[in-house]
């Protein structure tokens, strides 16, 4: 599809895939693209259209004269599902892309069907110390060690202005030094939720069970009926990291019957 206008910010975006599934929306992690979707694309794009966007400064996408913020690229993301028609769509983020995902759903809930959050904390508490502790020592003056990494390999390949790649890491190391707390918003999320996590994460298993009680999951029995369970589900995929999870093969299989369930006092 190429560059999109999106709330005045132009977003690259390319379409996959076909068939009645509602659509669905792929944002991706820091440093990201779209393609970084590529192991489970073939996956969640069977029986739906898909649509995977890069994001501010990332990717074929060119930067923007503001900070790096989940709510401003919030706005991009609710902007864009309209500007493509779709009226709503299921949105599906990792990493970064899933606290663009959370303040798509808060923000505007109307543009939301479903919510698939992987790897992400709603508070910043929520990561382990020694992640956090690194996001801290993030400075722009690492963009010139970074140069040597596949994540700056991929900017190099992909990016419009590639001298612009000093500004993305200065922008990226101050957002992940704000401190931020959702948990009061995302407690309100009223579109069906599954947050997808590894058994190795970076995200703390405690603040993973916090999160999903914040959604009504983790509180009492499903019953045998499965009269107690949350519409919100929980995933947790074994032998996978915060950093391989895109990779894992058990992560279609998690999301895919998500989004086409019919799940009881969900709307649409």
């Amino acid at each position: 599809m190429g560059l999109v206008d999106a709330n005045g910010t132009p977003l690259y975006v390319e379409e996959r895939g076909a068939g009645p599934g509602e659509p669905l929306v792929l944002l991706h992690g820091g440093y990201g693209a779209g393609e970084s979707f590529a192991p489970v694309l073939p996956e969640l794009a069977e029986g739906r259209r898909v649509f995977l966007v890069d994001l501010q400064g990332h990717g074929r996408s060119p930067d923007a004269d503001r900070p790096l913020r989940p709510e401003t690229m919030a706005d991009d993301v609710a902007a864009l599902i309209g500007r493509l028609g779709l009226g709503r769509a299921d949105v599906l983020g990792y990493s970064m892309g899933a606290g663009v995902a959370l303040r798509t759903v808060i923000q505007y809930p109307a543009v939301v069907r479903r919510l698939v959050a992987v790897s992400f904390p709603a508070r910043r508490s929520g990561w382990f110390p020694e992640v956090t502790a690194e996001m801290d020592r993030m400075d722009a003056g690492m963009a010139e060690a970074m140069r040597r990494s596949p994540l700056h390999e991929r900017y190099e390949r992909l990016a419009p202005r590639v001298e612009d790649w000093p500004v993305l890491v200065a922008k990226t190391a101050e957002m992940l030094g704000r401190e931020y707390d959702w948990t009061s918003e995302v407690s309100g999320i009223t579109a069906p939720t599954l947050l997808v996590f590894a058994d190795a994460d970076a995200v703390r298993p405690a603040h993973v069970a916090e999160f999903f009680a914040l959604l009504g999951g983790g509180l009492r029995d499903g019953r045998r009926d499965h009269s107690g369970r949350p519409v919100s589900r929980l995933a947790v995929l074994p032998g996978a990291t915060h950093h391989d999870l895109l990779s894992s093969p058990l992560l279609g299989g998690a999301v895919v019957p998500f989004l086409d369930a019919d799940l009881p006092g969900a709307a649409g």
